[in-house]
């Protein structure tokens, strides 16, 4: 019925989250209001654990790709859950620290990282430095000589693999700005670098090929190329890297018409490609890392809203206008991201006609979707953006001043604050 399975209707036609009523939530916490399912989000996270155990012997670790959803409630979470973090600048680093996030299960990405931020992630004991190019190759060398510290790294390298996803979110082939090409010979000669670096040592390599794939196949190439380099380093330098970190990008269902595998197909295929090329090189299998994101969150958010007026244009189309937008759920005007919409407390009622739903926001591009299937709207009707988790509250922002939503958690049929909602002194705190 839902795009997920936590999601249902109740007695009075409501539509629920984790078996809490959304309308209920409204009226409590107020719109816009980022709902998280805490449940869900454990399960995932155990999901690919599991598999991690089943499929690699547990010769490897689960690390959460915060920028998905970044926050101090989430990082007890996935602490508590035994899991890593993988963290992409100063802001998550310091968000882990505050929130008693154990350092040394982060891994530091960033295709431009600052001299302060390489300070502060040494510094912290940071437990991989995922370096990006030559230069915060070099940087870092003299950061970590003159902390008296050997920091830990990967590379990044872009296999050249096309990922079958959107051009915004590719990331694996050589035109992007992620990483070191293998087909030039940059790749190679970076390690050839690093391997004489004193200060930093070379433990694995790292790559991630783009957001939301529906074909394993990528992945299983992906996890070829790689410890094909690999194996090139051994023979040709005599050095052993015995780390892989195969990225995230695993596809979520936004719609009903999506049809991902399930989590644990991914982990068996893959797994099988680098058990069979292992052995076809004659490579000892690396410890592995993944970093699911999306696949972590996605599913288990939503995104409530309050309708203020409904506006048909005879023959064109219809406007269904929220105290949201585009500032708290940009994806849309990015990648023109496709969602599925409830009214919450029509839920039960058959979604009969197709609507835009338009943002608060001055921009005629400020919508949430199009065409969207949707229950007969009206001014008062509370909204619900289904598998809203990811890339949404990360991305807000306060463009039209307009205050950040709150974040609630849902768990065991309770609901408690997660992030507040922002006041308008939050908005004017930095104004001189």
């Amino acid at each position: 019925m839902f795009v997920s399975d936590n999601l249902n209707v109740n007695g009075s036609g409501h539509l629920t989250i984790g078996g809490i009523d959304t309308v209920a939530l409204a009226e409590e916490y107020g719109t816009p209001l980022y709902v998280m399912d805490e449940d869900l989000i454990r399960d995932n996270l155990r999901r690919f654990h599991e598999s991690i155990e089943k499929y690699y012997g547990g010769r490897g670790e689960v690390h959460f790709a915060g920028k998905a959803f970044s926050c101090m409630e989430m990082c007890r979470i996935v602490n508590s859950e035994g899991d890593g973090l993988d963290a992409v600048s100063l802001g998550e680093l310091y968000t882990a620290l505050k929130a008693g996030f154990p350092m040394e299960k982060i891994g530091f990405h960033g295709n431009n990282k600052s001299d302060e931020e390489l300070a502060f992630a040494v510094e912290h004991g940071v437990g991989h430095i995922i370096v990006d190019n030559i230069s915060e190759l070099h940087r870092l060398e003299k950061i970590a000589a003159e902390k008296g510290v050997q920091q830990k790294i990967m590379f990044r390298i872009k296999p050249g693999i096309d990922a079958h996803t959107h051009k915004a979110v590719m990331t694996g082939q050589i035109d992007s700005k992620f990483g070191f090409a293998l087909e030039t010979g940059e790749a190679f000669e970076a390690v050839k670098e690093a391997v004489s670096c004193v200060n930093v040592k070379l433990t694995g390599l790292h790559c991630h090929i783009g957001s939301q794939i529906f074909d394993i196949f990528p992945f299983e190439e992906a996890a070829k190329v790689m410890l094909r380099f690999i194996a090139k380093i051994r023979d040709e330098l005599g050095y052993t890297v015995t780390e892989l970190n195969l990225g995230g990008g695993f596809g979520i269902k936004y719609l009903e018409s999506h049809d991902p595998a399930p989590f644990e197909e991914y982990m068996e295929r893959v797994s099988a490609a680098v058990k069979s090329e292992c052995e076809a090189l004659g490579l000892e299998q690396p410890f592995i890392y993944i970093e699911p994101g999306r696949s972590i969150v996605a599913s288990a958010g939503i995104t409530l809203y309050k309708v203020g007026a409904r506006k048909e244009i005879p023959g064109i189309r219809t406007y269904i206008s929220i105290d949201g937008g585009m500032c708290d759920n940009p994806r849309y005007i990015l990648y023109q991201s496709e969602y599925e919409a409830v009214v919450a407390n029509k839920a039960g009622e058959a979604r009969s006609e197709k609507v835009t739903i338009a943002g608060r926001c001055c921009e005629s591009g400020d919508l949430i979707g199009e065409n969207m299937p949707l229950q007969h709207a009206e001014s008062g009707d509370i909204i619900a953006v289904l598998a809203t988790g990811a890339y949404n509250y990360s991305m807000a922002s306060n463009y039209n001043r307009l205050q950040k939503p709150a974040v609630v958690m849902v768990k065991d049929g309770n609901s408690r604050i997660a992030v507040k909602r922002e006041s308008l002194e939050d908005i004017i705190k930095n104004d001189i």
